[in-house]
C-alpha cells in the first residue's frame, strides 16, 4: 500500500536536505513556462512538454548525485524522477506547491497554493519538503500573502514534510513612479514579516543581486540575516552566473546555510545539442565549486 503522510507523521529535520557539514546545497528545477521561454530565447524554439521533462531528468541525473536536495514541480518530471529512481537518498526530494499566475514568456506575477499538491489524498511518498513561491509587494494584498504563507506552512506540517518558503520581492507601480523602490530594503522587510511564521527553511534573494565587493556583500548579508528568523538559503534569480559563487560565499559568511539554485547552474545548457555532455562539463563543476564553498563557509542549519 502507498503510504500517505498524515498528521501522525513526524516532520523531518533539515538533515533530510543538507550535507554532513550541515550546509544545504540544493538544485532548483521547478521552472515551468519560464523554462519553455528559455529554450525559445536560446534559439531552440518553443519546446513540447516532453522536451521540458527530458531536460529536467537530465539535470536530475547529472546534478542529483551531488545535491543535498532537488526541487521539482509536479507538471514536468516529478513522476518520472520518483519511478525511475534518478535521485540518490542523499538528495532530498522537494516538490513545488505553488500555482503560478504568469503571462507567456513573462515573470510570475502572483502565486497561490496548488490545490492538487496540498490535497490530503495527494501522494507525497518520497517527498521530504514542499516549497511555496510568494510574490511580495507593498500593496493591498499584503495581508493576504501572509495568510497564504501561514496556510502553506501549516499544510506542510500536517502532511509530515518540511516547508520551504520563497518570497520574491517586486516593486509596485507607485514605487517605481516615485523612484522610492529599494529592493534590498524590501527583501529585509519581507523577511521580518514572513520568516517568523515558522517555516522550516527560508529561501531568499541575494542582496544587491550579488554586486559589489566581497566585503560589501558580506555586510549586506549580515544585515539581511538579522531580519530572518530561522535557517535560510539564497536563490540565484537575478544574479549573473559568474557572480553567484561569490554571492553564496558572502551570504554564508553573513549567516546563510547554503543555496537552492537553478539558473546559475544550468541556464546556459538550455537548448544545447548534447545536454548531458554539457551538464557534465559545465554544470557539474559549478555545483562542485559551490558545494566546496558552503561546506567551508555556511552556518550549519542546526545553529540557526
Amino acid at each position: 500500500m502507498t503510504h500517505l503522510p498524515s498528521t501522525l507523521d513526524a516532520v523531518p529535520t533539515l538533515a533530510a536536505i543538507s550535507r554532513e557539514s550541515g550546509a544545504l546545497a540544493m538544485v532548483a528545477m521547478d521552472q515551468r513556462e519560464s523554462l519553455r521561454a528559455m529554450f525559445d530565447g536560446a534559439g531552440a524554439g518553443r519546446p513540447a512538454d516532453d522536451v521540458l521533462v527530458r531536460f529536467k531528468l537530465d539535470v536530475a541525473s547529472a546534478l542529483g548525485p551531488l545535491a543535498s536536495g532537488f526541487l521539482i514541480d509536479r507538471h514536468y518530471g516529478f513522476d518520472e524522477i520518483r519511478t525511475q529512481g534518478l535521485l540518490p537518498d542523499s538528495a532530498g526530494l522537494i516538490l513545488a506547491a505553488d500555482a503560478l499566475t504568469q503571462a507567456d514568456g513573462g515573470p510570475v506575477e502572483e502565486t497561490a497554493l496548488d490545490d492538487v499538491v496540498i490535497a490530503p489524498e495527494f501522494d507525497l511518498s518520497g517527498v521530504v519538503a514542499l516549497k511555496l513561491l510568494i510574490i511580495w509587494r507593498r500593496d493591498e494584498r499584503r495581508e493576504e500573502r501572509v495568510r497564504l504563507a501561514a496556510e502553506f506552512i501549516a499544510r506542510a506540517r500536517e502532511r509530515g514534510v518540511l516547508s520551504v518558503l520563497e518570497p520574491v520581492v517586486r516593486a509596485t507601480q507607485a514605487e517605481l513612479d516615485a523612484g522610492t523602490w529599494d529592493a534590498d530594503a524590501a527583501i529585509r522587510e519581507a523577511a521580518r514579516e514572513l520568516s517568523p511564521l515558522g517555516q522550516s527553511l527560508y529561501k531568499v534573494q541575494v542582496p544587491g543581486q550579488g554586486r559589489g565587493t566581497a566585503v560589501e556583500q558580506t555586510v549586506a548579508s549580515e544585515k539581511l540575516g538579522k531580519d530572518i528568523t530561522g535557517p535560510w538559503v539564497v536563490l540565484s534569480q537575478g544574479v549573473e552566473r559568474d557572480d553567484y559563487r561569490g554571492a553564496v560565499e558572502a551570504a554564508c559568511r553573513g549567516g546563510a546555510s547554503g543555496f537552492l539554485a537553478g539558473r546559475a547552474l544550468w541556464s546556459d545548457v538550455v537548448g544545447a545539442d548534447d545536454v548531458p555532455a554539457m551538464l557534465r562539463s559545465v554544470s557539474v563543476p559549478r555545483l562542485e565549486r559551490l558545494i566546496e564553498t558552503v561546506d567551508r563557509e555556511a552556518r550549519p542549519w542546526s545553529q540557526s
